[in-house]
């Protein structure tokens, strides 16, 4: 998989994508990330990406002439750009969640718009993308953060990332149910003790006792 990144703040990228999981992903060669500055595609000398609003208003909105650009610019870089999806991050999308990070992890190259300022020009919203995604109903300074969430959600997915038990039993990995409670050493903390069923070693039963506390954590989440 490859994904490529448009950002006015490229470097906020920088340590996130160099540790941990996404680190070993890009090692490994099952990934492909790239960070691009949306400002190598302005064409005047000041590299101007944005412009004041028709009409009126406050802020700046970025021009759709740059965008189209970037765009047009990475679908040329692959070999079939039927292949790519094109997302704007935007808080006015459909909220992300790990069905959507499922399917993105089947694509071969994502293309993630992080807007700023006051926002895209409309015409971006309805002519250059597949689709706009919010990762919450709140508000962000710019599209950086949501890029991070959802490249992190979508790689951990793709075959060879993860071990397939460890995937499989994270929370959310099958259907919608949170994970179950996991204890370590000390057996015994302050009078806080490790379930007696968690030392039994009877590994059917400690599958049972894991899904009933994962479905009713489930539950609880959803009264709350």
């Amino acid at each position: 998989m490859r994904i490529d990144i448009v950002s006015l703040f490229p470097s906020m990228f920088e340590g996130p994508f160099d540790t941990s999981m996404l680190k070993k992903a890009k090692d490994k060669a099952l990934v492909e990330i790239n960070i691009h500055n949306l400002r190598d595609w302005a064409e005047d000398k000041h590299k101007t990406v944005d412009d004041r609003p028709y009409g009126g208003g406050p802020g700046m909105v970025i021009r759709v002439d740059v965008v189209q650009r970037a765009i047009s610019n990475l679908q040329l870089s692959i070999f079939n750009k039927k292949k790519s999806k094109i997302i704007l991050l935007s808080p006015q999308g459909k909220t992300f969640d790990q069905a959507k990070a499922r399917e993105l992890s089947k694509l071969e190259h994502i293309i993630l718009l992080a807007g700023h300022y006051e926002g895209f020009d409309e015409r971006i919203h309805e002519h250059l993308v597949d689709e706009e995604i919010s990762i919450g109903n709140y508000v962000l300074t710019g599209g950086e953060l949501p890029a991070m969430v959802i490249t992190d959600a979508v790689v951990r997915l793709l075959p060879g990332v993860l071990e397939e038990e460890a995937r499989e039993n994270e929370s959310f990995s099958s259907g919608e149910n949170l994970d179950y409670p996991v204890y370590t050493r000390p057996e015994d903390f302050k009078g806080w003790k490790v379930p007696d069923i968690l030392r039994t070693g009877d590994h059917k039963k400690i599958t049972e006792w894991r899904a009933e506390k994962a479905n009713k954590k489930t539950e609880l989440k959803k009264i709350s």
